[in-house]
């Protein structure tokens, strides 16, 4: 008796194929490769839409000057982009402003990983400003994510970021990649960077650099940096809940290995591995805030009809990098959603970390924390990392003295707006430069013309009694009444 392939198609089993044999069964999932085949199949439309969109657009289409030419192509770009799957983004920033002055940028390679290649933006200057290592999230996102940040500190700052591999670009012969293997990049990098570095965290990278300072504390590392700045990220994710931590709190870790875990397959350089694949973290990015991005893209609709270019071309921008996203190795996403948000070890004082070169377990003993500064920052509007998860840290560092920590907490922002746009550059990214200035020695003052242009913000000397959660919702309850207040009564003309 033959083989049977059995696909089944239930909400439950729909990403499993079960191989009958003579009453055996053998199970793995097939997401991966559907999802690739969808792509494949609508080729055609999507290639049908761009020529049809261009065609509608084109100056010599006495139709693109009409609101029924428009029409059609926006209908042809919104399945064109629907259908697109966007590839890696580049950073494009090949100059900065200094004093005025226009200054070349490139790019750097200063150490390829498997996983993850330490960049550096170099700068034709000679000025010496503090060494900032930007930490890049490995949570879906490329790196790039980050243009806004990198390109907000470049005019003062020596800027270095870790650039993350998508795993399933990544051969499986080059080993497994997890939280352990994520601090030991960190050591290795800050090893070579010496030890005038200032960390800078964003989100998901808050719990492995704090890890990473805590054992580089204890063991008296002369490669210690001089700070770090955790910005949103989830130190204690027990204190305030969100859409992420309770669901990692509610789902056994069997959930999320059975359910979002597939092997890339066969056709990429990483065939074979066990992944966490970008397109699923995507749907979970943009269901947290489904209204929010339909609302975007009919507006962006309604853009192209019209003939609104600039809204239209901010529109392609910011989605053309939310969009792109990369593949994360399981063993890094289930040791993290285990450590971090299941069992909380971390906060508790029991998190350890194996060096991956000897296979020795370390404590990792926040107390041990007594020079690095310590700079946090929270959005008021943050869905992700929310309010005291991040400030936590300050309670962990119970060694630390007061005159090395420090917080921030910025109104009016949500998660991506702690380290991009308006409010990141003109009231969180000055304070950072402030912070990091003023523990560090030996370096080139800031230009004046660049002053007047952003001015300098001192961020606020942390204060339980000012800063703490309880603290916060207090004063936003007090922000919101007082808003209230001030609107007119209904029927009211002022």
């Amino acid at each position: 008796m033959g083989n049977k392939i059995i696909l089944h198609c239930n909400i439950k089993d729909l990403y499993y194929i079960l191989v009958d044999n003579d009453g055996h069964t053998k199970g793995f999932r097939v997401i991966y490769l559907l999802y690739d085949l969808q792509h494949a199949l609508l080729t055609p439309a999507r290639l049908a839409a761009e020529a049809m969109r261009t065609a509608y657009r084109a100056p010599w289409n006495p139709l693109s000057y009409t609101q029924a030419g428009r029409t059609v192509s926006a209908y042809a770009e919104m399945i064109e982009r629907s259908t697109r799957r966007f590839g890696k983004p580049v950073f494009g920033l090949t100059e900065t402003v200094i004093d005025g002055k226009t200054v070349e940028v490139t790019d750097e390679e200063i150490l390829e990983k498997p996983f993850c290649t330490l960049m550096r933006f170099k700068r034709k200057i000679k000025r010496k400003d503090p060494k900032v290592l930007l930490v890049a999230p490995m949570s879906g996102h490329f790196s790039s994510l980050l243009r806004g940040t990198v390109e907000a500190l470049l005019p003062h700052h020596d800027v270095y970021i870790t650039d993350w591999e998508d795993a399933r670009q990544v051969p499986a012969s080059a080993g497994r990649f997890n939280l352990d293997d994520y601090i030991a990049y960190l050591r290795e990098f800050m090893d070579l960077l010496g030890p005038d570095t200032h960390l800078i965290a964003v989100c998901q990278p808050a719990v492995p650099v704090f890890a990473a300072v805590a054992l580089m504390e204890a063991e008296d590392d002369p490669n210690r940096p001089l700070s770090m700045t955790l910005m949103g990220g989830p130190i204690d994710p027990r204190i305030s809940k969100t859409k992420v931590t309770e669901l990692a709190e509610n789902r056994p870790l069997s959930w999320f290995e059975n359910s979002v875990i597939d092997e890339v397959p066969f056709y990429y350089p990483g065939a074979h591995r066990k992944v966490y694949p970008g397109f699923i973290q995507l749907t979970g990015f943009m269901s947290m805030n489904l209204d929010r991005h339909v609302g975007s893209h009919v507006k962006f609709f309604g853009h192209l009809v019209k003939g609104d270019g600039d809204p239209a071309d901010a529109h392609r921008k910011f989605y053309n990098e939310y969009l792109s996203v990369m593949d994360i190795t399981a063993e890094f996403y289930l040791q993290t959603v285990e450590t971090v948000f299941q069992r909380h070890l971390l906060p508790k004082g029991l998190m350890k970390w194996r060096n991956p070169k000897t296979g020795k377990l370390h404590d990792v003993d926040p107390t041990a924390i007594t020079r690095t500064a310590l700079l946090t920052i929270e959005g008021e509007l943050d869905d992700i990392s929310a309010h005291g998860q991040t400030t936590a840290a300050h309670e962990l560092c119970s060694n630390l003295p007061a005159n090395l920590q420090f917080h921030h907490f910025q109104d009016n922002v949500g998660h991506y707006g702690i380290f991009n746009g308006r409010r990141w550059r003109d009231h969180i990214m000055p304070r950072i430069r402030h912070f990091i200035r003023e523990h560090d020695a030996d370096i080139t003052a800031i230009p004046k013309a660049d002053l007047e242009q952003i001015p300098d913000k001192k961020p606020a000397r942390w204060n339980k009694a000012l800063h703490s959660l309880e603290a916060q919702e207090k004063r936003l309850r007090e922000k919101a009444k007082a808003a209230h207040a001030a609107e007119p009564a209904e029927g009211v003309h002022g």
